[in-house]
């Protein structure tokens, strides 16, 4: 593997400032810019939700409430392939040139165990004292790998239970998924392993802990290793074509933040890559919790600085490790918006669409790899609901549109590698008064061969279409929406230059419906989920290059990208 991190000498730079309401970024000739890896934009999956995200979109479901408890019945998916979820890879995988790759693991990998007699996929009981949006006791049956087959060309990362959630049987389940695993996925449909969720939590886990409150890193490290050799035990004897440098190995340590019970550089330092079966160096990230104090859309999720802090914090963290370990890639193998599943009117917003392009924008301007944003049944800040229960209606939501534009952004990865850069936005001259500037502001500039491709440019200031964003159509807004002008410098561009604009539009930051990409839907009641042009919205602007920069106007709430290669 090779880093991701490069100094360019680049053919064509950006430059750029602030006066009043104009915007302006600087980027210097020579910078330190991310390549993301293909298929950056991709998907973590909630282990007991794969079932319905693969299979068909009406599974069968016998629900029994016992006390206050669900038991949540899965049937198997082979012949029932959810053709809404596939085409909504489809199109990312079109824009970028990999269908996303699925990370199947989360809480509930670590509570799975596996019962050869159980004639359904899953068999789950949520028990809302320890989780009220997915079952934290939960068997698994041979017809849940099924739906592995489902999605042609999705390579997976299956995660193993390594918490054991107190079940005797944790160890048999691990010797029998890992054969039935490898056997189902094969090479071609395999990405790599994971053992355990999340580990860092395991000693003082909010679902109840799973490890004695002196579990270390060094008790860690030693249940890794002696699991990770045991699976490939199996696979010598089950699939002994899995075993090469190319089909074996494993997302770790997968832990959930850099400041928890467990710290990955002493992991690290303990020998966790004593076999060197360590693929990428996969952390989580979520930027607050759902039930946090002061949690907003503007303060929180549409705050460029809070998300900068958030993601610099696993920047520094893999730094110490990446030195000891070259050529050894970061990726974050689950994350989203805020944990415990996310915030209705803030997760599932338009907000949060338009932080999610600045995440994903930022890791990757950072050399972080890829980035698989989690979902699951009924979570709120899911990209889509994969099929109608009794507490959310199937459907594309707001965060998916976010992908999209990330995917078009990078362009396709496989035909033209990109790189990545942020561009600091700050002001000059004028009053200073603009204080909120590179807060609620964000930029980006995409590299082809060392020559300025794209720009991506997001205002994060947050405009409610709904009276105090109270999400009642018929009490609108009677504030206008502001429109910003950002003005970029491009070094290297002769004046009348074009650029397509292209963009990411809804009404306002608190919508969850009615947004289009370039004019593209991608709503599962238009075509399920393919992509279908509006007629009733205005695509083909375009902006030239004048005396060495080019200006594009951008409302609040909006997320604009510049083609200079679609001209």
């Amino acid at each position: 593997m090779t880093p991701f991190l490069f100094l360019l000498a680049l053919s064509s730079s950006v430059t750029a400032k602030i006066v009043s309401n104009v915007s302006y970024a600087s980027i210097s000739a020579d910078i330190v810019l991310g390549q993301p890896l293909d298929g950056f934009v991709s998907f973590s999956i909630e282990f007991a939700s794969f079932p319905d995200f693969a299979g068909k979109l009406c599974p069968i479901y016998d629900v029994i409430l016992i006390i206050g408890r669900t038991t949540h019945k899965v049937v198997g998916n082979a012949s029932n392939p959810n053709k809404f979820s596939n085409n909504l890879l489809n199109n990312l995988g079109y824009l970028i040139g990999t269908k996303p790759y699925i990370r199947v693991g989360g809480n509930t990998q670590d509570y799975a165990i596996y019962n050869p007699n159980l004639t359904i996929a899953l068999n789950g009981t949520v028990n809302a004292t320890r989780s009220p949006d997915y079952p934290t006791t939960i068997e698994i049956g041979p017809s849940y790998f099924e739906s592995y087959s489902t999605w042609p060309n999705v390579k997976f990362t299956h995660g193993f239970n390594m918490g054991g959630n107190h079940d005797s049987r944790q160890w048999a389940t691990l010797l029998e998924t890992a054969a039935i695993a490898c056997k189902t996925l094969g090479k071609d449909k395999l990405n790599w392993w994971e053992y355990g969720n999340e580990p860092d939590l395991f000693a003082t886990s909010a679902q109840g802990p799973v490890r004695p409150s002196n579990y270390n890193e060094s008790d860690y490290v030693s249940e890794w290793l002696a699991a990770t050799r045991a699976i490939k035990g199996v696979l010598a004897e089950t699939c002994p074509d899995m075993l090469s440098n190319e089909t074996y190995g494993y997302l770790a340590p997968s832990f959930a933040g850099v400041s928890n019970h467990l710290k990955a550089a002493r992991t690290w330092a303990d020998g966790l890559d004593t076999d060197g079966t360590v693929r990428f160096f996969s952390s989580h990230n979520y930027i607050s919790g759902a039930t946090s104090p002061g949690v907003t859309l503007q303060g929180t999720l549409m705050n460029h600085t809070r998300t900068r802090s958030s993601v610099d914090a696993h920047v520094s963290e893999f730094a110490a490790i990446a030195a000891a370990a070259p050529g050894l890639v970061q990726i974050l193998g689950e994350t989203n918006s805020l944990y415990n599943q996310g915030k209705p009117g803030l997760s599932n917003s338009f907000g949060a669409a338009l932080w999610g392009i600045d995440f994903n924008l930022y890791c990757a301007s950072v050399g972080i790899g890829r980035v698989h944003m989690h979902m699951g049944t009924n979570y709120r800040y899911a990209s889509w609901q994969p099929i109608t229960t009794d507490l959310a209606i199937v459907g594309t939501k707001a965060p998916y549109y976010g992908n999209v534009a990330v995917a078009a952004f990078l362009g396709n990865l496989r035909i033209e590698p990109v790189r990545v850069a942020h561009l600091e936005l700050g002001h000059s001259g004028g009053n200073g008064t603009e204080t909120d500037v590179g807060v609620k502001d964000s930029a980006y500039a995409a590299y082809v061969d060392n020559a300025l491709t794209r720009i991506m440019v997001i205002n994060m200031r947050a405009y409610n279409y709904t009276l105090d964003g109270a999400g009642d159509l018929d009490t609108r807004n009677p504030a206008s929406r502001k429109t910003r002008t950002y003005n970029f410098g491009v070094e290297g561009f002769e004046d009348g230059r074009e650029a397509v604009v292209r963009r990411l539009y809804a009404n306002g930051s608190d919508a969850i419906t009615g947004i289009t990409w370039d004019g593209v839907s991608y709503n599962y009641e238009l075509e399920l989920g393919k992509p279908v042009r509006l007629t009733n919205v205005t695509t083909g602007e375009k902006v030239s290059v004048r005396d060495g920069a080019i200006e594009v106007a951008v409302p609040d709430s909006q997320a604009v990208v510049l083609d200079f290669s679609a001209v």
